[in-house]
C-alpha cells in the first residue's frame, strides 16, 4: 500500500472535525470506531494494517494538546517529538504554540498519512518517522511529549524506562494519561488536570479525568 493509497483512505472514511478539547485544532477523524476498525480488519489486515488508533482524538493526547496551547511560553523555540504521534494531534498543538519543530514518531506507516493531512488542515509542516525509537537513545530535542502510552504493562515500562533516560539527559518530558492501569505516578510532577469528553466507544466513561505529568 503506497502513501496515496492510505491518504486515500483516510479522506475516505473520516471527516475533518475539531477535538471537543482542543477545538483550535483540526484532524480528520472518525465518526464511529466500529466502521473503520472493521475495514481495517476485513481490507486492510491482510496487508498487515494495525487497528486505526490515528482517527481517534484519544484523552491522553487532547490533554497534552489543551495544555501546550495554553502554555506557549513552555513550548516557544523548542524542538519537540510527539511519541506515539497517531494523528499527529500534540505535534500541530506544540507548532500552533510557537514550537520550531515537531518531530512525529510511531510505528504504524499509516500514521504518515495521518499526520501529512492533519498538519496540512492546521497549516503546519511537521516530520514523521516510523521508526521504533525506543531501539536507541532518544533524538536530540528539547521537550517530548507522549499522550496514553500506559495501557499494557510492558509497553508502559519500556516507554517510562526510556523516558527517564531522556530527562535525565536533559530532555522535558510531558506525559499525557486518562488514568490507565499500568500508569506509574513516582517521579512525576501533575500539572493539570482536565475532563477531556470522549465515547463510550473508545473508553469507559463519556468524559475521563485526565492529567498532564512531568518527569521530576
Amino acid at each position: 500500500m503506497t502513501i496515496h493509497d492510505r491518504l486515500a483512505f483516510i479522506r475516505g472514511n473520516t471527516r475533518l472535525q475539531r477535538p471537543p478539547h482542543a477545538p483550535e485544532l483540526q484532524l480528520h477523524l472518525a465518526d464511529e470506531i466500529t466502521p473503520i476498525w472493521r475495514l481495517t480488519e476485513e481490507e486492510l489486515g491482510e496487508m498487515g494494517v494495525p487497528p486505526p488508533f490515528w482517527a481517534f482524538a484519544w484523552a491522553g493526547g487532547q490533554a497534552l494538546a489543551r495544555w501546550l496551547l495554553d502554555h506557549p511560553e513552555q513550548v516557544a523555540g523548542k524542538r519537540v517529538l510527539d511519541f506515539a504521534t497517531g494523528s499527529g494531534m500534540v505535534a500541530i498543538a506544540a507548532l500552533k504554540a510557537g514550537a520550531v519543530s515537531a518531530l512525529g514518531a510511531d510505528i504504524d506507516d499509516f500514521c504518515a498519512a495521518a499526520v501529512r493531512v492533519n498538519a496540512a488542515a492546521n497549516g503546519v509542516e511537521m516530520t514523521f518517522t516510523a521508526e521504533n525509537l525506543l531501539d536507541r537513545p532518544a533524538p536530540d530535542v528539547d521537550l517530548i511529549c507522549a499522550g496514553d502510552v500506559c495501557y499494557e504493562k510492558p509497553m508502559t515500562e519500556r516507554v517510562l524506562a526510556w523516558l527517564h533516560e531522556a530527562h535525565a539527559r536533559g530532555t522535558q518530558v510531558l506525559i499525557g494519561d486518562p488514568g490507565r492501569s499500568y500508569f506509574p505516578k513516582d517521579g512525576l510532577t501533575k500539572l493539570a488536570e482536565y475532563q477531556v469528553p470522549t465515547t463510550r466507544e473508545l473508553e469507559d466513561q463519556e468524559v475521563k479525568r485526565t492529567g498532564v505529568w512531568t518527569i521530576t
